[in-house]
């Protein structure tokens, strides 16, 4: 319950009594709760005085105890308290509880008292009620952002603004809003709703998965309508810098979007990454994953789903440029640039108004006599009243169709009504995904995409059909001046007297008599390209034709076809005079004998001409340019496929389709123009057996197994630079034995063992030169030329499978799911929680004293936090008594909390000390969600990132603690900006050299540790083969720094193991060594994919690698697949050869999982909070894995030290008992002391010191350094073979900062400085 700190008596019931609640309760000195009945078991304690802890505001009075409460009913007689003051202590309000109050919330079953009479409610609201939510499925699905100024009468307004009739507040400063109550949500009954608004604590506004709900029923709409399944956005008016339509895309709106909640789901990679983000790219990578709808925001940000958002956002909203445009938009914060695939905006001769139930998915240059005054589309119409029910006779009947009618590009494929054609448009046209019941309604249709036409007049649908274009199927190559579709094509076959059709590669038309040189039907996932002028059908593909059958006589022609290879008999010509400085045209060639000479098709256009196909192919910087067909255009270097010019000029005579005085070639015949005097001509390409990348082999021409499906998963295309060497670097640098090459601009990566034995295809098959070796095969179409790496000759990787590979075991059943886990001086586990993630009476913290682990009641000792930790950064400080720093949190002032602990006790000893905090004395300079944290050389505490609580805006700045004087010190870094939200709880780590290394999202820097200024940056951190992919949450990975070895002249080197391309789980480590010279970034692949990786450093120099998932990106419910297997890194073996395989789990650790090094040198395995819906648990079970150097049968070694209080370079005595070996071999390491969350080790690092004995007295030299080893404290083990022993700890470098000195304000216990 909301009161304000410190706790008593009369606070808590004021608190409570405000709210309508008969029962307050008082526990653990500052806690307060309420309710209207005493329940889930409650009963009066027998001993009285267990009530034994006096208020944190009142000294005088006593607040329950631990597990106790001090409960007082108003209205009832006393008790005798145990109290320190037997005074009755009553509200000090003498107003009754509101009846009204009592009377609500018994009718709505809920302990939540109602606050309607506190607001100010606009008409037609009321209260319904507390219901249940959940952060994975929420009740109301859209999100505002949090707010400090939170109330009823905000959030409803906000949500009545949007369109939405049910409101609902949650966590004080949470609004949500939606029309119904999703995912099972119910009223709530256990008083969950107990929080105060943030901006009117005489309000409640919900609390820990809890929503206050109110409802809006005046019977009449708001004055926003929010876009439903029978309602159609229409797109907005574009403003400067939104690019208002795109290949198909059309702009919508600029809509709303949360972090927690996308409303484009998929987070989609481009090209080149966030940096390089554009709209075109964005809308790109959306069509080829078969998304219909696209958003862009916060400049570099790129999400795909199959449905609008629901809510229009405030104007202005999106207002940031895109990274790779700067005259783009690209959304802005929480705000979508959307985009819909096959829609067009309105033009005058359309007239649905915004609030029509119809959808204007026609092209504004289409329209049609409605047939009911429901229609809200009209046309006038076609020259010839007459139902026509086949194509015509006359070529001239397509020639009257529009080049911009195409009516079946704009008709939905669920559209109900028929739709006429033009001249020949009575036809009824039929969709393969829809029905087409004529109807005069004009219900808005639902978009499912392209699909194949399947009947027009008597012309049915043949499906997909496999051509050659030196052998084609169809004998007859058509003109459909600029405008393909599928039935401009069958009108054109029909006119010129054949009963077969086939359109292909968008733009080209085919007709014949009957299906030649072996045609065949092939599956429909080949016909894969949509029609030059019909964006919802298909018209084939790379050496695929949509074939279509004539059902009936066709008539012979008016006027004989000209047969192709006699170029169309014209009297046009090439281009001579007036061409671009250094052009020429270099005669008319063959195309299509061995397939195309040219290796890029810049696309078929109805303004075609020489000049604007030289223009587009120079820009690209190619050096020929070749115009085909009229309206095609094709660029390149050299010609391919045993290109050889035509035996007369005058076989390209067809008149360029935006030059009529012109040739543009003609049937298989290209007009060809050069820059250069000299080019390249390949022969017909082979396929590539010799001089190969690494240990390569051929392996031969293998088939996909259709049906959309691939037998490799990472794509690259590369329509410049293709060939067998490159994707063959490509595949290796990434760990992947196979390589395979497709369509000649496609490559392939993965392991040759998933390809089966019988998907070997005829070597025909392979047909596709390379684009950048045309000499070269590089697959053909649904056929790839596979390469094999020789593992037995040179091992591309290895990975070792060890017959002693240790075990999991269970240690204990918990009460906790820890978020944050630190190793405390004390050598007990101290464990922090997010709010609201455990059990309803959780306090937030515990410690584990494991050693305990067969006694759960003494193993367990309960701990306190005042704020929400959720998302905090942990570090032990260097002072004195080893104390554990939180910094930041969740929302409002947690965001900003500084809390501190010092460890107490010792273990199978119980600690009395507790965490500390107190905002109103000290807090960070800026509030911190998911911020970075470490101890500097000169032990100050640097502080970097985050973002402003729950959904907020980022915090790209760095400050330090303790805070310098003279106001605001922190720095904004315009890096953080940049690289938000993916470059949330950054890396950093103290270099050996100076500055600070730091690994943010895929980038890094080095920063000057007195100015903070950049001193260096590196290569884009390495991803996945085929995408940018980060290594921060929440694309989480975990970063590490390798040993540092005395006499610590090797390059200091950092890994990170694990992440996310954006849904991709990532395989593989990467590691830098950011102090060399040209320093690049080494990738090695693991055996799994692993997001949300723990790891733990061991004391024999490895690294154990742990839990995580093998799909998705770190947050709730969005990971899948749980990453059972451990596995061991071992930086001393070769590169390439350092991974383990080790145990299994039976037990997920997705989101919130935690690993970190004990005492005994087990590794403590705990959390997983996934809010998966319920796909895997809330865990609860503590794990240890014992590694393999505690399951070799050999005894620990032991060690007795005297001094632990280090200085730099000094000489420290231990006195060792080996059990194995010798102290000639024995071996010392420093294990820096760690809190681990989120992928971040904080405090992490290994050291191998100087050690040389005397008998079995040994001296250690410290680290010479602060650079070489920051300030703190320090587990050292001795290590007798591969065997460690038990640890004791170390500080060393002392307390450089006077840490021990800080905050000096009441109510935080100092250590102070000097020795320990």
């Amino acid at each position: 319950m909301g009161y304000t700190a410190p706790l008593t008596p009369a606070k808590c019931l004021d608190a409570c009594h405000a709210q309508g609640y008969l029962y307050a309760g008082m526990e653990y000195a500052n806690e307060c709760y309420c309710g209207n009945e005493i329940s889930n078991g409650g009963a009066l304690a027998s001993d009285a005085s267990t009530c034994d802890m006096t208020c944190a505001g009142d000294s005088s009075t006593i607040c329950g105890g631990g597990y106790r409460l001090t409960i007082y009913q108003y209205g009832a007689d006393p008790v005798a308290q145990p109290s320190v003051s037997s005074a009755t202590v009553a509200p000090s309000s003498t107003a009754a509880p509101s009846t009204t109050a009592a009377a609500s919330s018994s009718s709505a079953s809920s302990s939540s008292a109602p606050v309607s009479q506190n607001a100010v409610l606009a008409a037609g609201w009321n209260e319904k009620g507390c219901y249940t939510d959940n952060v994975a499925a929420r009740t109301l699905p859209v999100g505002q952002p949090a707010s400090g100024t939170n109330s009823v009468e905000q959030c409803t307004a906000a949500c009545q603004a949007a369109g939405y009739k049910l409101a609902g507040m949650e966590y004080g400063v949470e609004c949500f809003c939606g029309n119904t109550i999703n995912n099972g949500a119910v009223l709530a009954t256990d008083g969950r709703c107990n929080m105060p608004c943030s901006g009117n604590a005489a309000q409640q506004c919900g609390g820990g998965n809890g929503l206050s709900i109110y409802e809006f029923s005046s019977g009449t709409e708001t004055a926003s309508s929010t876009p439903t399944a029978s309602s159609t956005v229409q797109p907005g008016t574009p403003t400067q810098g939104v690019v208002p339509a795109y290949n198909g895309w059309t702009y919508i709106n600029c809509f709303v979007d949360a972090v927690a909640a996308r409303t484009i789901p998929v987070a989609m990679g481009v090209t080149g990454g966030p940096g390089a983000m554009t709209v075109e790219l964005c809308l790109d990578a959306c069509h080829v994953n078969g998304y219909p709808v696209a958003g862009l925001e916060y400049s570099g940000e790129c999400y795909c789903g199959n449905a609008l958002p629901p809510q229009i956002a405030a104007e202005g909203t999106c207002n940031m440029y895109c990274n790779g445009a700067q005259t783009e938009i690209c959304g802005g914060p929480n705000g979508l640039t959307t985009y819909q695939y096959g829609v067009t905006v309105p033009s005058s001769s359309t007239t649905a108004p915004a609030s029509s139930s119809s959808s204007v998915s026609e092209s504004a240059s289409v329209t049609e006599p409605p047939t009911s005054s429901s229609s809200s589309v009209s046309e006038p119409p076609a020259s010839s009243s007459s139902s026509v029910s086949e194509p015509p006779a006359s070529s001239s009947s397509s020639a009257s169709e529009s080049a911009s009618s195409s009516s079946s590009a704009s008709e939905s494929a669920s559209s109900s009504s028929s739709i006429s054609e033009s001249a020949s448009s009575s036809s009824s046209v039929s969709e393969s995904a829809s029905s087409t019941t004529a109807s005069s309604s004009s219900a808005s249709p639902t978009a499912t995409g392209p699909t194949f036409l399947q009947t027009y007049g008597n012309w049915e649908s043949q499906g997909c059909w496999s051509d050659d274009p030196a052998q084609r199927s169809l004998s007859f190559t058509a003109n459909t001046n600029g405008a393909n579709t599928p039935q401009k094509c069958m009108d054109t076959c029909y006119a010129a007297g054949y009963g077969y059709a086939g359109m292909e590669y968008a733009a080209e038309c085919y007709c014949g008599t009957e299906v030649i040189n072996g045609g065949s039907l092939q599956t429909e996932d080949g016909c894969n390209m949509l029609c030059q002028a019909d964006n919802m059908h298909y018209c084939g593909g790379p050496y695929r034709l949509n074939l279509y059958k004539y059902n009936g006589t066709v008539p012979p022609p008016t006027n004989p076809p000209v047969e192709p290879g006699g170029g169309g008999g014209g009297d046009v010509g090439p281009v001579t005079t007036g061409l671009p400085a250094g052009w020429h045209y270099d005669g008319c060639h063959v195309d299509g004998a061995y397939g195309r000479i040219q290796s890029y098709a810049v696309g078929p256009k109805a303004t075609n001409s020489a000049a604007t196909c030289i223009a587009a192919c120079a820009e690209l910087g190619f050096t020929l340019a070749g115009m085909e067909y009229s309206n095609e255009c094709y660029c390149s270097n050299a010609l391919q496929n045993g290109a050889v010019k035509a035996t007369a000029d005058t076989q390209c005579a067809m008149a360029c389709s935006g030059d009529a005085q012109h040739a543009c070639g003609g049937p298989s015949r290209l007009s060809l123009y050069s820059s250069v005097d000299t080019f390249n001509s390949y022969p017909p390409p082979t396929a590539k057996t010799t001089n190969l990348p690494g240990e390569y082999k051929y392996a031969g021409c293998y088939m996909e197994p259709g049906g959309g499906q691939t037998i490799f998963k990472y794509q690259i295309i590369d329509k410049t630079n293709m060939s067998v060497e490159f994707c063959a670097n490509k595949c290796s640098a990434f760990g992947y034995g196979a390589a395979a090459l497709e369509f000649g601009d496609e490559c392939w990566c993965g392991d040759a063992s998933m390809v089966a034995a019988n998907t070997i295809a005829p070597a025909g098959d392979c047909n596709i030169p390379c684009v950048s070796s045309p000499a070269d095969l590089c697959g053909g179409a649904a056929r790839f030329s596979l390469y094999s790496w020789d593992f037995g000759t040179n091992p591309l990787y290895v990975w070792h499978t060890p017959q002693n590979t240790g075990h999991y075991e269970l240690l204990i059943g918990g009460i906790v799911i820890p978020l944050i886990a630190t190793l405390g001086l004390n050598n007990k586990v101290t464990f922090m929680e997010k709010g609201g993630t455990g059990a309803p009476n959780s306090t937030g913290a515990y410690e584990l004293d494991y050693t305990l682990a067969n006694d759960y009641t003494k193993a367990w000792r309960v701990m306190h936090v005042s704020s929400d930790v959720f998302c905090a950064a942990n570090l032990v400080l260097p002072d004195r008594k080893g104390r554990v720093l939180s910094i930041g949190g969740w929302s409002l002032e947690s965001t900003e909390g500084i809390r501190l602990y010092t460890p107490s006790g010792s273990l199978g000893v119980n600690g009395t000390t507790d965490w500390e905090e107190h905002w109103d004395q000290i807090h960070l300079q800026q509030g911190r969600w998911y911020p970075g944290a470490m101890t500097m050389a000169n032990g100050s505490i640097f502080v970097v990132g985050g973002e402003e609580g729950s959904n907020g805006a980022p915090v790209p700045s760095i400050e330090i603690l303790p805070a310098p004087e003279g106001g605001p010190t922190y720095l904004e870094m315009d890096w953080l900006l940049r690289t938000d939200p993916n470059n949330l709880y950054p890396f950093s780590f103290v270099l050996p050299g100076g500055g600070i290394f730091i690994m943010y999202y895929n980038e890094a820097r080095v920063l000057d540790e007195v100015t903070f200024a950049t001193t260096k940056t590196y290569p884009l951190i390495p991803g996945q083969v085929n995408a940018v992919g980060g290594r921060t949450y929440p694309l989480e990975g975990t970063a590490m720094v390798l040993p540092q070895t005395y006499p610590y002249t090797d390059p200091f080197e950092v890994i990170a193991c694990g992440g996310s391309a954006f849904g991709q789980a990532l395989d593989n480590c990467v590691s830098i060594q950011p102090e060399v010279a040209n320093p690049t970034w080494v990738v090695e692949r693991m055996p799994s994919k692993r997001v949300m990786t723990i790891m733990a450093a061991l004391p024999d120099g490895t690294y154990m690698i742990m839990g995580g998932a093998q799909q998705g990106v770190a947050g709730f419910g969005l990971a899948i697949n749980p990453n059972l297997q451990a596995i061991l890194y071992d930086p001393s073996q070769p590169r390439h050869q350092r991974f383990s395989i080790l145990g299994e789990t039976s037990v997920a650790r997705m989101y919130h999982s935690e690993a970190i090094l004990l005492h005994d040198g087990r590794v403590l395995v705990t959390g997983s909070d996934p809010e998966d819906f319920g796909a895997n648990p809330q865990e609860y079970r503590m794990e240890v894995y014992v590694p393999p150097y505690l399951t070799s049968g050999l005894v620990q070694p032991t060690y007795t030290i005297v001094n632990r209080d280090w200085v730099y370079g000094g000489t420290y005595d231990i006195v060792v008992n080996l059990f194995q070996g010798t102290a000639a071999t024995m071996r010392v390491s420093l294990m820096g002391a760690v809190s681990t969350t989120h992928g971040n080790s904080f405090g992490q690092r290994t050291f191998f010191p100087k050690v040389e004995c005397t008998g079995n007295v040994c001296t250690i030299t410290a680290p010479p350094d602060a650079h070489t080893c920051p300030p703190g404290w320090f587990q050292l083990f001795v290590l007798d073979g591969p065997t460690p022993s038990y640890s004791q700890w170390v500080r060393i470098g002392g307390d450089p900062a006077a840490l021990g000195n800080w905050p000096n304000y009441p109510g935080f216990t100092l250590p102070g400085v000097g020795g320990i």
